[in-house]
């Protein structure tokens, strides 16, 4: 049974528990900021991370995680902050439902922008690879462009032109997230979530169902709780969505909680990792118009695509 080297990142924030701290309030931002870039460092499970600042501390090394509804921070963190914890939610992870202990976070700059009242949950660095993930909480109203070419990150004010992107696809929000329905595996319609936290890519039983159950071998890995997650690998012939289509897209399928948080346990989905998203130039995940962005010049020849996205399975450097 292989094991995945990279972190599931998907995590929601859901209700509080008992003694829970005051909800979250929306973040707030430097105006005027401008486009920002910033040039990204890959971590062990090859994810673009970020240089943040806390209060003036730091740098500390965030994931950008557009899968995450929330803003994580670590022990490294909160012990160089002096903060204590401020209450306790539930957290859902890829694998899990966890009861984690949260913390209030003001001050938190990246990209030239600053953001405060944000509630945090603490999780072990040694689980999501970083010293923090900045969360959806983080990124409303911004454009957040991921050029792959430059291994640089990029974040605006929204709206911003499609100049220089071929495809574009218009998404609905669904508590924070972005969710392309015009996309199909296989032939199946599929919802699709970008997940820029995770490097593989993760699809539900629902899913699977439709494609008939088709299966490989049984693969494990480990979500932001540290919890296994088991999964069935496979290789989808076709990954279209709107009018962009690739093949040889690897595939795990699993009953992940992820799914049932988003409303998507009983019809096909699938959460895209940034493995099967590197073949493109770039990509830009424009928050305010619900636009999906695709630079695909110089890469749109379909021989070219179903090479790349071949070398992105299972094993394949």
């Amino acid at each position: 049974m292989p094991t995945l080297r990279a972190a599931c990142a998907v995590c929601l924030l859901l209700a509080g528990l008992p003694g829970a701290s005051r909800a979250q309030e929306p973040a707030s931002e430097i105006p005027d900021a401008g486009p920002v870039v910033i040039e990204t460092q890959s971590d062990r499970s090859r994810r673009m991370t970020v240089p943040v600042t806390i209060e003036g501390q730091g740098p500390f090394r965030f994931l950008v995680d557009t899968g995450a509804q929330a803003t994580v921070v670590t022990p490294r963190v909160t012990t160089t902050l002096g903060l204590l914890p401020t209450g306790r939610a539930i957290l859902i992870a890829m694998a899990s439902r966890t009861p984690v202990e949260t913390v209030t976070l003001d001050g938190l700059e990246f990209a030239g922008r600053r953001f405060g009242n944000l509630t945090a949950p603490l999780l072990r660095d040694r689980d999501i690879g970083a010293d923090g993930i900045i969360g959806l909480d983080s990124l409303q109203d911004l454009r957040i462009v991921i050029d792959f070419r430059e291994d640089t990150l990029s974040l605006s004010d929204s709206p911003r032109g499609t100049d220089g992107y071929e495809i574009v696809v218009r998404a609905r929000r669904k508590f924070g997230q972005m969710i392309i329905t015009d996309a199909t595996v296989d032939g199946v319609r599929t919802a699709v979530v970008i997940d820029t936290g995770s490097w593989h890519s993760i699809g539900n039983d629902a899913l699977r169902r439709r494609l008939r159950g088709r299966r490989s071998e049984t693969v494990t890995a480990h979500d932001v709780t540290g919890a296994e997650l088991k999964s069935d690998l496979a290789v989808v012939d076709a990954l279209r969505i709107g009018e962009m289509g690739l093949s040889g897209v690897p595939v795990g399928f699993s009953d992940s909680p992820a799914f049932a948080a988003l409303g998507l346990a009983t019809k096909p989905a699938l959460i895209l990792g940034l493995g099967n998203l590197r073949p493109f130039n770039r990509v830009a995940i424009d928050f305010a118009s619900r636009k999906i962005l695709f630079d695909v010049s110089k890469a749109d020849e379909p021989s070219r695509l179903d090479a790349l996205f071949n070398r992105l399975r299972i094993g394949t450097p």
